[in-house]
């Protein structure tokens, strides 16, 4: 954020520096990201919140800012009781930024920071916000999050809010706007992606009231939003800030700008993740031109891996496949032939080579993009090569190896375990491996994978997502297993809530959960519970979805034996549990493998 320290830094940026202005700027402005195409399928269709097609929301590392050796602990220079001098203040914010400059380690600056936030609040008029004081705290909040220290960042952030006051003008109004899009940040480092989005949402309101609805500025905070959106599977959100962005560029920037194109590029994705591909087709192919038009080759061979991506999507392998290529020839010319761009590229191909049955090609290119990712260039970051072990590893499910495909999913965890910003990353990597543990009868390791998982989306914000209802039900399948009927029914219960209001009552990932719950409830001898559901699942598909689905006959006889059980005995000993959730004991591990990879998982 100009003016103030953004926690935000693009992965190929240089050490943190930590920049105090001479003087507060005078217009609110948002966060300037830089853009990079991701490597990845529709969050919808891979795997939980994906990355946004941009690297604004890469993550700094917690280690950044001290990678030197930290000097020892040096006795104050200045007197704590001089902070009441007036010109201690900037003086202290001034020694706060050489020493980040010279690469003394945040530690010192920290403490600089704090003491001339002190100085500037002794010597605040009182009454009168002190612009002083909140861009102190800034600073000293952006500190906390270089040491890695970010629950200590969000109090100071919290407090540095609420110093100006927006009808103060516009100064106080880029205080405030700064301050809640560094909070936002600072909880997306901690996972935490409602209370970050929250924040974001209060800062284009700020701003909005300072620049109106239609300024430049406007629009790159909008875009800044929809990336937060996007991640947090909330489509529909993504998708009103991605047009208004568009058509506030379509005012204030020339025709087939680069703005436009980061735009069309984010509002493909979001399409895309909705499953209307021939919209996000339309949205890359003008992103395209842009680029070209532009100079920008880099770009646009990114943007031909995702028409790769779509035409796959649609079953379009041959023009898939020249995408691919295309981009492949740019990537290895302009980088290298071992560059992890290089590997996301082979991995696309091996996805769309198993797809056509071309398995020997699959498995020759995930080996190729293997062996890039196991000695990565200089510059590659730990997010990319997990991402890349992560896709590979659904290959290998494919190809019916869970446990090699296990193995890349434990490498890829351990890259990101100590990675601020990546629970959610994390969570969807445990849930895919409690998956994989279920299909091969590790019932107890499962369920531990899927209550870790369960945990950290709970803790990020995601409680109320689809993606965590089909976890829930994941997990239940696996106490079901377990034995553990009372721990499966709240599972299914939650998840039934949560999909009913996410996706509807007709949608199979629903169905699946009404199937569950009510073979759950007749093995705990609720048999009027499971009647009761069983009558409503069959109601649905009699009335809206039709009574060819296999499901149907299954779901009819099922109902048939409770209703007779029932008129016989209610305390009749319930049928074993794992004959009603499927009397063939090997559709269960099939068909939930099936359910699962259709929703799809965030690597």
């Amino acid at each position: 954020m100009p003016g103030l320290v953004s926690v935000k830094t693009p992965p190929e940026a240089p050490p943190l520096r930590i920049t105090v202005p001479e003087e507060p700027p005078r217009t609110p402005v948002p966060p300037e990201p830089t853009r990079s195409e991701p490597r990845t399928n529709s969050p919808a269709t891979r795997r939980p919140p994906s990355p946004s097609p941009s690297t604004s929301r890469a993550k700094p590392s917690p280690d950044r800012g001290s990678a030197k050796k930290k000097s020892p602990p040096e006795k104050s220079l200045i007197n704590e009781s001089s902070l009441d001098n007036p010109d201690l203040g900037p003086f202290l914010l001034k020694l706060a930024r050489d020493t980040i400059a010279s690469g003394e380690g945040p530690s010192k600056a920290l403490d600089y920071a704090l003491r001339a936030s002190k100085s500037f609040e002794k010597c605040a008029v009182e009454g009168e916000p002190s612009l002083d004081l909140a861009m102190s705290l800034h600073v000293v909040a952006a500190i906390y999050c270089s040491l890695g220290k970010f629950e200590e960042a969000v109090p100071v952030l919290e407090r540095a809010i609420r110093v100006p006051e927006v009808s103060r003008g516009a100064d106080h109004a880029l205080a405030v706007f700064s301050g809640y899009m560094q909070l936002g940040d600072t909880h997306s480092m901690l996972g935490q992606l409602d209370r970050s989005i929250e924040c974001y949402k209060e800062g284009l309101k700020i701003q909005m009231e300072a620049l109106g609805d239609n300024d430049p500025r406007v629009a790159e905070t909008c875009r800044y939003l929809a990336e937060a959106h996007v991640q947090a599977m909330q489509f529909d959100e993504a998708e009103n800030l991605c047009k208004k962005t568009l058509e506030i560029h379509r005012v204030h920037s020339p025709p087939a700008s680069l703005e436009e194109a980061a735009d069309r590029r984010l509002m493909a994705l979001i399409c895309e993740a909705k499953g209307d591909y021939e919209s996000a087709l339309e949205h890359l192919v003008l992103a395209s031109m842009a680029m070209i038009a532009n100079g920008q080759e880099n770009e646009v061979a990114a943007i031909d891996v995702s028409i790769g991506n779509i035409y796959s999507s649609l079953t379009r392998f041959d023009e898939a496949v020249f995408s691919y290529q295309k981009a492949l020839t740019v990537f290895k010319s302009s980088k290298g032939d071992n560059h992890p761009s290089v590997a996301s590229v082979f991995v696309r191909l091996a996805d769309l080579y198993y797809k056509t049955g071309k398995l020997r090609e699959s498995r020759s290119y995930c080996e190729n993009a293997l062996r890039i990712y196991a000695k990565p260039v200089p510059g590659t970051t730990a997010e990319e090569i997990a991402s890349g072990m992560t896709e590979i590893s659904a290959i290998y499910e494919l190809f019916n190896e869970p446990e090699e495909a296990l193995k890349l999913l434990q490498k890829a965890m351990k890259l990101l375990e100590d990675k601020p910003g990546q629970q959610s990353t994390i969570a969807g990597i445990e849930a895919r491996m409690g998956v994989m543990l279920y299909m091969v009868g590790r019932y107890e390791e499962s369920r531990s994978s899927f209550e870790s998982a369960v945990s950290k989306l709970r803790a990020s914000g995601e409680r109320k997502s689809a993606f965590f209802g089909v976890v829930l039900n994941q997990m239940g399948l696996a106490c079901v297993q377990l034995f553990k009927i009372d721990e499966a029914a709240e599972l299914f219960e939650e998840a039934r809530e949560i999909l009913e209001q996410e996706c509807g009552p007709c949608h199979q990932d629903t169905l699946g959960v009404y199937s569950n719950l009510a073979a759950t409830y007749d093995a705990m001898g609720r048999i009027e519970d499971a009647i009761e559901i069983l009558e409503y699942v069959l109601k649905l598909r009699e009335e809206k979805l039709g009574t060819a689905n296999p499901d149907f006959d299954d779901e009819k006889k099922r109902l048939a034996e409770l209703l007779k059980e029932a008129g016989r005995s209610r305390n009749k000993k319930a049928k074993s549990l794992e004959n009603l959730i499927d009397p063939n004991s090997k559709r269960t591990k099939k068909e939930t493998s099936k359910k699962w990879s259709a929703f799809g998982f965030r690597s």
